[in-house]
C-alpha cells in the first residue's frame, strides 16, 4: 500500500478522514474509529518499514510499552498493528499544533514562557523514564499543544527504531540537531540523552536557533563533540544567569555532570523557577497549524450506526401498564411506583412556633447560575408517624401544611433565583407531644395545650441504702477475719491440726 485514501478502512475499523501531516517516516492521518464513533490520529509508517524485521520488532516492543504509560503529558496510545502492510500506531489525536508551528509564529520565548513549557515536557518525560524507557528523540516537533493548552510529548523513540539508520543516513536529517554525543557516537543511550536533547530544545526556545550547525549532517552531529554548547544569554539578551547554569548542566558532553534524568531536571527548573520568581504561564496554541486546520474541518461520520453508538439511556414509559409492558406473569411482581404526593406524616398540635420561620431544616445549597428546577417542597416528617395526619412545612402551620405542598412543588424550592454560598444551617429539634417540655414561652400554651402542664418532680435515682449499706459491712469484716485466721494457721506450722478455738 503506497498511500492510503480518504476513505480507507484500517483493520476493519478505523477509516482514514484526512491527512494532517507527512515526514520522512511516516504520515498522520485523522480517521474516525468505526467501533466507538470517535476521532483519533493514525500514524501511518511508509512502505519499505514494513519490511524491516528489526523494525518490526523494536516498533511492536515500545508500542506495547507506551500503550500502558497514561499521562497527561503525554500523547495516548490506543492501538497499533505490526502485522502485514501497513504498520501504523493508533494515538489521540490532537487539535491544536506543535511546539515547532509556536515558535515559527511567535519566535523567541521570554524565559518564564520556555520554563512553563519545558516543565511540561520534562514532567511527561518523567514518566517515561520512570517506566525504564528512554524517548531517544526529544525536538519541538514531538512536543504537541492541545486544544486545551496542554503540553503533551510524542512520538516515544518510534523512529528511531531502524536497523539501518545511521549518522550518515539521510533520515536523521530532521533530528541531527538535538542529538546527544552518545548517539552521535553510538554508545549506550540512557535517559540523560533525552536530558541533552531537551537541553537542547530549551536553548531553542529562549533564542530561536539551535547551538550547532554543519555543511552535512554528519559534520552537523560532529560539531556537539567538540564544542560545548554556548550560554543562552550569549545569542540573545534578557536571559538570567542561573537559566544558563541549567542550560549548560543539561548539555554537557559529560554524561556524568549532566542531570541523570528528566526529574532531576525537572527539580532543578523548578528550583530556578521559584528563585526568579516566574510568573505562571499559559501555552498558546498555534493558530497556523497543521492539526489546527484539520480540526477546522468537520470529521465525517458517515458509515458509523449512530443508533447503536450514542444510543440514549432508555425509559419506561409509565403511562403504559406493567401488563402492557412486561406480560401478565411479569407484572405480578412487577415494582410499584411510589406515589407522588408524600404520606402524611406530620402530628396534630404542632404549630409554627414549634418550627420558627428563621430556623431552616438542615440543608446544603450550592450557587448556581440559572433558575432552580421546579420540585416538591421538603416535607418533615413527624417522629411518631401518625398516618392521616397532613404534612407540615417549615415555615407554615399544620393547616396550611397540605396546601403548601401543591404550591412549592409548582413554584420551585425556594422564590430566588440566585442561591448563596454553599452553607451549613442547624436544624431544630422534632417535638414529641409526649415528652415533658421546659418552661414554654406563655403565648405558645395555648396552641400547645400537651406541653402546657408544669414539669412533674423527679426524684434522683441512687443505690444507696441503710440496710444495703449493713450488709456489706458485714460481708467485709467475714472475709477479713477469714484471711486472718488463714494466715495465723499456716504460720503456725500445725498444718495437719486444727486450731484450738476450732475444737
Amino acid at each position: 500500500m503506497t498511500q492510503l485514501e480518504v476513505g480507507d478502512v484500517l483493520e476493519h475499523r478505523y477509516r482514514i478522514d484526512r491527512p494532517i501531516a507527512r515526514g520522512g517516516m511516516s504520515t498522520v492521518y485523522r480517521c474516525v474509529d468505526l467501533r466507538l464513533g470517535r476521532a483519533l490520529a493514525a500514524k501511518v509508517m511508509h512502505d519499505q518499514y514494513s519490511q524491516d524485521a528489526v523494525f518490526i520488532h523494536r516498533f511492536r516492543r515500545e508500542a506495547r510499552a507506551m500503550a500502558q504509560l497514561t499521562h497527561p503529558n503525554l500523547v495516548n496510545v490506543y492501538d497499533f498493528s505490526a502485522e502485514g502492510d501497513p504498520v501504523y500506531l493508533i494515538m489521540e489525536l490532537i487539535t491544536g499544533g506543535t511546539l515547532r508551528e509556536l515558535t515559527a509564529e511567535r519566535g523567541p520565548m521570554p524565559p518564564h514562557a520556555a520554563v512553563a513549557v519545558m516543565r511540561s515536557v520534562l514532567t511527561g518525560l518523567s514518566a517515561v523514564h520512570d517506566k525504564g524507557l528512554v524517548h531517544r528523540d526529544i525536538k519541538p516537533d514531538n512536543v504537541l499543544i492541545n486544544g486545551d493548552h496542554t503540553v503533551k510529548l510524542a512520538d516515544f523513540g518510534l523512529v528511531r527504531a531502524t536497523s539501518s539508520q545511521t549518522v550518515t543516513s539521510n533520515q536523521i536529517v530532521g533530528t541531527v540537531s538535538y542529538l546527544s554525543p552518545e548517539q552521535v557516537t553510538g554508545e549506550h543511550i540512557t535517559p540523560a540523552s533525552d536530558v541533552y536533547s531537551a537541553g537542547i530544545v530549551l536553548f531553542e526556545l529562549l533564542t530561536g536557533t539551535v547551538p550547532f550547525s554543519g555543511d552535512t549532517p554528519l559534520g552537523h552531529a560532529m560539531n556537539r563533540l567538540e564544542n560545548d554548547v554556548p550560554k543562552p544569554s550569549s545569542r540573545i539578551a534578557g536571559v538570567p544567569s542561573l537559566i544558563d547554569a541549567i542550560v549548560a548542566t543539561a548539555t554537557s558532553s559529560d554524561i556524568n555532570e549532566r542531570f541523570a534524568d528528566a526529574r532531576e531536571f525537572l527539580a532543578a527548573l523548578d528550583d530556578v523557577a521559584e528563585e526568579l520568581n516566574l510568573p505562571t504561564y499559559l501555552v498558546p496554541v498555534p493558530h497556523n497549524s497543521a492539526a489546527a486546520r484539520t480540526a477546522a474541518a468537520p470529521t465525517n461520520m458517515q458509515g458509523i450506526d449512530a443508533a447503536n453508538v450514542f444510543e440514549p439511556t432508555g425509559f419506561i414509559d409509565t403511562s403504559e401498564s406493567a401488563t402492557e409492558v412486561f406480560g401478565s406473569d411479569i407484572a405480578q411482581d412487577a415494582t410499584s411506583v411510589l406515589p407522588s404526593e408524600p404520606e402524611p406524616l406530620a402530628e396534630p398540635g404542632i404549630s409554627e412556633r414549634d418550627f420558627p420561620r428563621e430556623r431552616e431544616p438542615l440543608s446544603f445549597e450550592t450557587r448556581y447560575d440559572g433558575p432552580p428546577p421546579a420540585a416538591d417542597a421538603p416535607v418533615r416528617p413527624s417522629p411518631q408517624g401518625i398516618p392521616g395526619m397532613p404534612p407540615v412545612i417549615p415555615g407554615t402551620s399544620s393547616a396550611a401544611g397540605a396546601a403548601g405542598v401543591a404550591g412549592a412543588g409548582a413554584a420551585g424550592v425556594g422564590a430566588s433565583s440566585n442561591y448563596p454560598e454553599t452553607r451549613l444551617t442547624p436544624q431544630p429539634n422534632l417535638v414529641h407531644a409526649q415528652t415533658p417540655q421546659a418552661p414554654a414561652r406563655e403565648e405558645s400554651h395555648a396552641a400547645t395545650p400537651a406541653t402546657a402542664e408544669s414539669e412533674p418532680t423527679v426524684k434522683p435515682l441512687s443505690n444507696r441504702s441503710l440496710v444495703g449499706f449493713i450488709v456489706w459491712l458485714v460481708i467485709v469484716g467475714i472475709i477479713i477475719a477469714g484471711v486472718g485466721i488463714a494466715g495465723w494457721w499456716f504460720g503456725s506450722g500445725y498444718y495437719g491440726g486444727t486450731p484450738i478455738f476450732l475444737r
